[in-house]
């Protein structure tokens, strides 16, 4: 694996915390999350519904709403312009600059719903040529010969016809190349794919996740992953950072988080999957539920659903452990003094099967 100090930061994001004012208080959704993207790789971000995940991106995107607050943290983004490099801190930037300078030009966004994404009463071709337009400066031909070769290379049969068509007369994949055709469409550094296959049926899922693939690889595009599906994880992921209750709480490689996942939701995680060859009678289930992140949180946020909580747990917040150049937790359990604890058995079979599958197609990327 490429070591990490040479490949080139596009994304550093550091401390950043997100609170909002409510009706009944202040919700922290994002409690300090770090982790950097470098060129031409993908993130996954993973978690439970309400883990932060979609927040984190959307304050890269600068999508805030009217009772959203910024309370720490710097988002930079490193890019080339005029020939120089640049590094801009995003949070330091209104909702409207970074329309006018960096969404679709630098940074995009797939959105988990194509139909939402989509606006019903303007063509395609309207929708697909407005970016060009604007921040390539080209004209409406030029951008209108342009629409027709991305939807083409998004593997829509006949770009014509789309262009002139509107969103209800295509059906769900379609769309979602349509979607993946704009936000590509001014050659973003940046793709953020939030849940793109959630509203597709399984077929169409893979091969989605091949095109975007694809066009990462064609581009040269870093990309994050928001999902909840950890199958999705397995297929496209170099690096994943696992979120609970606003903070990253793990991260590492794919092949680190799937074979050697040292935290104990990790562990939850993983156990929840489906699994084909299981000899188990329950899928497995989290016990409990997630916090309430309107209330202080007093030490690991995860220790009341943790059977292997230590009393410290309950008192103070872990710190970071450093397992590996690449492999992070933030868990009592890692600390010298933590007594021994082992997987769970039922995990350590999974292990197992998952190693052999792995072997038999050829391994992850990054092992």
């Amino acid at each position: 694996m490429e070591g990490l100090k040479e490949k080139e930061v596009v994304l550093d994001v550091k401390d950043v915390s997100v609170s909002f004012k409510t009706n009944v208080g202040t919700l922290n959704a994002i409690r300090g999350v770090n982790f950097t993207l470098h060129r031409g790789e993908t993130v996954a971000i993973v978690g439970e519904s309400g883990s932060g995940k979609s927040v984190t991106v959307k304050a890269v995107m600068g999508i805030k709403s009217a009772n959203e607050k910024i309370n720490t943290g710097e988002i930079l983004y490193t890019y080339e312009e005029n020939g120089e490099k640049r590094t801009v801190d995003l949070l330091k930037f209104s909702r409207k600059e970074m329309v006018e300078k960096y969404n679709g030009k630098h940074i995009a966004m797939v959105f988990q719903d194509p139909m939402t994404a989509l606006n019903p009463l303007l063509t395609i071709g309207y929708q697909l040529t407005e970016g060009m337009m604007k921040h390539l400066h080209l004209e409406k031909k030029e951008a209108w010969a342009r629409g027709e070769e991305l939807l083409a290379e998004v593997g829509i049969p006949n770009p014509k016809l789309t262009m002139k068509n509107y969103p209800h007369q295509l059906s769900g994949g379609m769309r979602q190349r349509v979607v993946i055709a704009i936000a590509i469409s001014c050659d973003p550094d940046v793709l953020i794919c939030d849940e793109p296959t959630t509203a597709l049926d399984v077929t169409i899922q893979a091969k989605i996740l091949e095109l975007i693939q694809d066009m990462q690889k064609k581009r040269n595009i870093s990309v994050i992953y928001i999902t909840h599906d950890l199958g999705v994880v397995a297929k496209v992921a170099d690096y994943v950072a696992v979120m609970y209750a606003g903070k990253i709480v793990e991260r590492g490689t794919a092949y680190e988080l799937y074979f050697q996942p040292r935290h104990p939701y990790t562990w939850g995680l993983l156990l929840a999957m489906p699994d084909l060859n299981t000899t188990e009678d329950r899928l497995y289930a989290i016990p409990g539920t997630p916090p309430n992140l309107l209330k202080k949180i007093i030490g690991d946020a995860f220790a009341p659903r943790n059977a292997f909580a230590l009393n410290i747990d309950f008192e103070e917040e872990p710190p970071v452990y450093k397992l590996s150049e690449t492999h992070e937790v933030s868990s009592w359990l890692e600390h010298p003094d933590a007594p021994k604890v082992e997987m769970p058995e039922a995990l350590v079979r999974r292990i197992a099967r998952m190693t052999g599958t792995a072997k038999q197609k050829g391994g992850l990327a990054n092992e």
